[in-house]
């Protein structure tokens, strides 16, 4: 079994701001959803390591909307630098982030953002690259 993809809510008509943090700030990819899923709203991303999908979030209309102040995806980056860069491209967005739990899961180092929507993303990477 693999992970295909992971949802998050999101308010009735703020695609834009989906936009400006998921590919923007944290630097995924849109994908264009299949004819039959684009009424309802919302938008994907993707990551890749070259041509393959190594990540999926799809952010999905949810009325009334409520952020995930705990549950959240984890994504991984290959190094202290690209998590470093990430952090810092998401902050010069103007969007909330803390290193607050940055060396509390053994063998990674983190950090924690809000997307403009409040939900909760974090960036990791292996301690020892």
């Amino acid at each position: 079994m693999k992970l295909h993809h992971v949802q998050i809510s999101m308010p009735n008509g703020e695609e834009e701001e989906a936009r400006r943090f998921y590919a923007q700030a944290l630097g995924l990819h849109e994908a264009t959803k299949p004819p039959s899923l684009r009424g309802r709203g919302g938008c994907w991303f993707r990551a890749y390591d070259g041509d393959v999908v190594i990540a999926e979030i799809h952010l999905g209309v949810d009325e009334p909307f409520s952020a995930a102040r705990k549950a959240h995806p984890g994504l991984v980056v290959d190094s202290l630098e690209e998590l470093e860069a990430t952090a810092q491209r998401i902050e010069s967005q103007g969007y909330e982030l803390s290193w607050a739990e940055r060396d509390t899961f053994e063998g990674y180092v983190r950090f924690h953002a809000r997307d403009g929507f409040g939900n909760r993303i974090e960036i990791m990477t292996p301690a020892s690259r």
